[in-house]
């Protein structure tokens, strides 16, 4: 079985930068938001199940996620049921991207999901890798987001575990306080380090 690092971050910690880092480095990264994207394109795994439960959401034969935010925020039920419908499927999917990684001779991956802590998906990764950075360099760069707003940020970081708790909980962080080409460096030497554990857990 390959050596699964969860990577995860607050909203505008940088963590997309660092997921590419990783790739760069060599390492396979599976991204759960890209999954349920691909789930909600048109011939997607998730339209029927979705369509069936919010038949408005479904636009142009895929899951329109405007459409369906308007139907699940706010509705704890509606949420629930959407998770029942997805959730499975973003499993399957990732347990094709192990398989698929495995195959072509990797030991090492990472996945790459958001919300890690918040749905207690840490207890399933081999290592969890943290991605920080200054509460003001965070705040700077979510505000500079096409269409955010200080009240969206706020309700945002309202339903995350606060920074300070996941780095507490992390195996390891990476800061993205410094320049681009420091935190690459960070995560070269992280990919180094991982793969060591990669192997000893083999021998």
């Amino acid at each position: 079985m390959v050596f699964v690092v969860g990577l995860t971050g607050s909203i505008g910690m940088g963590k997309s930068a660092v997921s590419d880092m990783f790739r760069r480095a060599g390492v396979p990264v599976w991204d759960a938001d890209a999954a349920v994207h691909e789930l909600y394109q048109p011939g997607g795994k998730a339209v029927a199940g979705v369509g069936e439960r919010f038949p408005s959401a479904i636009v142009d034969g895929g899951v329109n996620r405007d459409a369906l935010s308007r139907e699940v925020v706010g509705n704890e039920a509606a949420i629930k049921d959407l998770e029942k419908i997805v959730h499975p499927l973003v499993g399957e999917h990732r347990l094709g991207f192990f398989a698929q990684a495995e195959a072509d001779g990797h030991d090492l991956v990472v996945v790459d999901v958001p919300l890690l802590y918040e749905t207690g998906g840490e207890k399933r990764m081999d290592q969890v890798v943290v991605v920080s950075a200054r509460p003001e360099q965070q705040r700077e760069r979510v505000l500079a987001r096409p269409g955010m707003t200080a009240e969206k940020f706020e309700a945002i970081l309202a339903r995350q575990v606060p920074d300070a708790e996941k780095r507490s909980r992390a195996d390891h962080v990476i800061d993205t306080s410094t320049t681009l080409e420091a935190t690459e460096s960070s995560v070269v030497a992280l990919v180094g380090r991982l793969k060591r554990m990669a192997a000893d857990r083999k021998d």
